[in-house]
């Protein structure tokens, strides 16, 4: 059996008396891409820098591709990091960032045609001759991935990648996210997008307070919810007739609230659409779906964690 590309086993890392992780364990295969999710506080950050030989484990094994974080210069040569924020000199252009960082990593005259390599297959021709300065956030957070391969890491460490990128610039970083991975590089992928995550992950873990709250493939966590979720604008001052108490509430205006609740199955969807009308409930618009890695978060918030 092929061994994981990442392995993280009982792994405790404390700040002080404080645990941000408290008994993690993961695994991902190589050429795959596995997806972290967890609130603000969660752990993920920590998880990160751990993994990449930022921080040190108080108690427990991680292992890139079988070598210990410990031993920090060997797994660096492996590995290429993309974090929240693009590390870029914005008085450069985006060749000539790709080249000194392809100096400073020991690639010598081979630099300018790896940066060449990188612009040519990331699709970053019209960029390559801009000061990063002058570029828009989702242009230079592809120049920020570019900068991460060219190593040519095997493992990848995405950061929440996409925060603050426009759909279309978010859309593009997943195509090369895809194209990585189909060609073999292993994916470690943090992110606030739900979408993303069931987008790309084949595996998902989810951190709550420093532990694993749920994990497995985006179908299986779905399950964790089953059912179907019912999902209806309906008038505020008519909250307190419906006949369910909501699982989530937003409000859509002064006097309209969106409102979601999980139901068994389809039947006791239709019957739950027909309580609504039977009640006089004023509804504006109304969905019955399938559950996402949303609900999934709802559900584990209210019902807390699964192993």
């Amino acid at each position: 059996m092929t061994a994981p590309a990442v392995l993280v086993e009982d792994l405790h890392v404390a700040y002080g008396k404080t645990w941000a992780l408290d008994g993690v364990d993961l695994t991902a295969a190589a050429g795959s891409t596995l997806g972290v999710l967890g609130h603000n506080g969660a752990g993920k950050t920590t998880l990160i820098r751990t993994l990449t030989t930022l921080v040190r484990p108080t108690v427990g094994r991680v292992q890139i591709e079988g070598l210990d974080v410990a031993d920090a210069t060997a797994v660096r040569r492996r590995i290429g990091v993309t974090g929240q924020y693009a590390g870029l000199d914005e008085f450069l252009t985006a060749r000539e960032n790709l080249e000194l960082i392809g100096r400073l990593s020991g690639l010598r005259r081979t630099a300018r045609a790896r940066a060449d390599a990188l612009i040519d297959r990331l699709g970053l021709d019209e960029y390559a001759t801009r000061r990063v300065g002058d570029l828009s956030g989702g242009s230079r957070r592809r120049i920020d991935l570019a900068a991460s391969l060219v190593g040519s890491p095997s493992v990848l460490f995405l950061d929440e990648p996409t925060t603050g990128l426009d759909p279309i610039a978010r859309a593009g970083l997943w195509d090369v996210v895809d194209e990585l991975t189909t060609s073999g590089t292993t994916v470690v992928l943090t992110t606030q997008y739900l979408e993303e995550a069931d987008r790309l992950a084949d595996h998902i873990v989810v951190l709550s307070r420093g532990r694993v709250a749920a994990r497995g493939t985006p179908t299986e966590l779905k399950r964790i919810v089953g059912g179907k979720v019912l999902t209806a604008t309906v008038p505020t001052g008519q909250l307190a007739d419906l006949p369910f108490i909501p699982d989530t509430d937003h409000r859509v205006d002064d006097g309209r609230v969106r409102v979601s609740v999980t139901v068994d199955d389809a039947p006791a969807a239709t019957e739950l659409v027909a309580h609504l009308h039977r009640g006089g409930i004023a509804v504006a618009d109304l969905d019955v779906t399938s559950p996402s890695l949303d609900d999934v978060f709802t559900h584990l918030a209210h019902a807390g964690a699964h192993r």
